[in-house]
């Protein structure tokens, strides 16, 4: 066979590998909405970035007449190109290919780049359309799950990984998402769970659909084991691109600092009546946050989970930042199991990587009650405590209005090494609140007072007194718990100078092969 000749087999076997499993299984895939795992690799990377790695790779498996059909790539797509320049590692499962399903050689594809991408400090997105383990492979498909696993969590904390499900992701396929940083889920064709409908109304009599046993709705709302729910696939593989510019490629890098022509000093007066004169009253968080960062811009994270608490990221003056705080519409912004768990997630990754953590405190507490503590709000509530206080970046606090009892010290406190704590005019900081305080205080005296009329006069004195002396945020400064007082609408230019005080903080916790995190 002459070169040419060669050459052009070459070009052959590839054009046969890029139609995966057929047309036929193509047009079937574009049919149910979906693209195919070569679409969605060109449309999240820059144009003609990427460098595929093992096309002409196919499996070994000679059981159940497989030999007879061998398909090139084996029904997954792996290499590396850029996004905004940027140097990423990406597999993309092909459902066209034996429906996705994961085989020694489809694993050993996968592992190659996650080993290359931890070599090269950089991140690794997962797009996942599969049916799960090869049966006819047996064991060594389950050995495969395992190799992926491994490499998760060794990866976990030095290179961001994204997973993105645009199809069915069952069995032990679920763990390998579940070990990376974030997860996103199609509305209408993305699934997980552990176990199928089938075999739940076999073992438990449960009669369920598959979207509400695993849909993308369950699990951005219920679960919490979906970070973002998106519409479409081209939505979702935007809001990667978008994702990553709040990212370091890897844990020994700093995030990008971008231009920016916000100006730090931009004043919002509105900020100065934003939270309501009754402290009863609810407002929403995230008019202040977006009153605060470059352009208003604010990448929400678990949007539809735990909602009394936010975590997302934005930019202060280029600078990309995480963002915890608590959202006094929804629950008060009280802190529950949940919120807990959220927040306590967020902090830990923004802590890895070297992303400074801004929080914003409105908080009446934890909230009461027997359902959450014998589902164990100490532990849930201490992994945010830990959280805070293990995180060595750069921490800024603002107490915006009420930051009581225990919850005052979990959200970032001066003592859990908090950097710099301002807090508004209008911050309550204390036990308790001062109706609750007088209630506990002065309880002996309320019961002598016969006149509902007396008792009302009383509880008014008290607690102006309270109020006065405890449930403001004077006290905290004045014992250096609180390093400023500042005017609300200031709050943007005081955020950018304190970052950029602490761009060369150094904070080192004591060697340790690794912390015993309540989990």
């Amino acid at each position: 066979m002459s070169t040419q000749d060669k050459i052009k087999n070459l070009i052959k076997l590839r054009e046969e590998a890029y139609l995966g499993g057929g047309q036929k299984k193509i047009e079937s895939q574009h049919s149910k909405g979906k693209l195919t795992a070569r679409e969605r690799i060109e449309e999240l990377l820059d144009e003609g970035s990427f460098e595929e790695f093992d096309m002409f790779v196919t499996h070994r498996c000679t059981n159940f007449g497989m030999e007879k059909k061998k398909i090139l790539g084996d029904g997954v797509v792996t290499g590396y190109g850029t996004i905004d320049n940027r140097k990423v590692f990406v597999f993309s499962q092909d459902f066209t290919v034996f429906g996705g399903s994961l085989s020694e050689t489809f694993a050993q594809k996968i592992c190659k780049i996650m080993d290359k991408a931890m070599e090269v400090g950089a991140p690794v997105i997962g797009i996942n359309d599969s049916g799960g383990a090869r049966i006819q492979e047996g064991v060594t498909s389950l050995a495969g799950y395992a190799e992926i696993f491994e490499r998760n969590i060794l990866a976990s904390g030095v290179i961001p990984q994204i997973s993105a499900i645009f199809g069915p992701c069952a069995g032990g396929a679920v763990y390998s998402p579940a070990l990376t940083d974030f997860i996103m889920m199609t509305e209408d064709n993305s699934y997980m769970f552990v176990t199928g409908p089938k075999v739940v109304k076999t073992v438990t009599g449960e009669d369920i659909t598959t979207e509400d046993l695993g849909g993308a709705k369950v699990h951005a709302s219920k679960s919490g084991v979906s970070h973002f729910m998106v519409e479409s696939e081209n939505e979702g593989l935007m809001l990667i691109r978008k994702l990553l510019e709040y990212l370091p490629q890897n844990n020994l890098e700093d995030p990008i600092v971008t231009e920016c022509t916000d100006p730090i000093d931009r004043m919002e007066d509105a900020l100065n009546t934003m939270v309501p004169e009754n402290p009863n009253i609810p407002y929403d968080m995230i008019d202040i946050i977006e009153a605060l960062t470059d352009y208003g811009e604010f990448l929400e994270v678990h949007r539809n989970y735990a909602k009394n608490i936010i975590t997302g990221f934005a930019k202060f003056h280029g600078q990309p930042v995480a963002i915890i705080a608590n959202q006094p519409n929804y629950l008060a912004g009280v802190l529950d199991i949940d919120a807990s768990r959220k927040a306590a997630r967020f902090v830990r990754f923004a802590d890895a990587f070297n992303i400074p953590i801004i929080t914003l405190v409105d908080v009446p507490g934890f909230l009461p009650g027997s359902g959450q503590e014998s589902g164990g709000i100490i532990i849930h509530g201490a992994k945010l405590m830990f959280a805070y206080g293990e995180a060595t970046v750069p921490k800024i606090t603002i107490s915006i209005r009420k930051s009581y009892g225990g919850a005052h010290d979990v959200m970032s406190c001066k003592q859990l090494r908090g950097d710099l704590n301002y807090a508004w005019p209008s911050a309550e900081i204390a036990v308790m609140g001062a109706k609750g305080a007088i209630e506990v205080l002065e309880g002996r005296k309320l019961k002598e007072i016969e006149s509902d009329e007396e008792k009302e006069k009383f509880m008014a004195e008290k607690q102006e007194e309270y109020e006065k002396e405890f449930s403001n945020p004077y006290k905290a400064a004045a014992l250096g718990y609180i390093d400023d007082v500042i005017e609300p609408r200031n709050t943007r230019f005081r955020i950018c100078r304190g970052l950029d005080l602490l761009a060369t903080k150094k904070v080192v916790n004591p060697p340790k092969k690794h912390s015993n995190i309540p989990l």
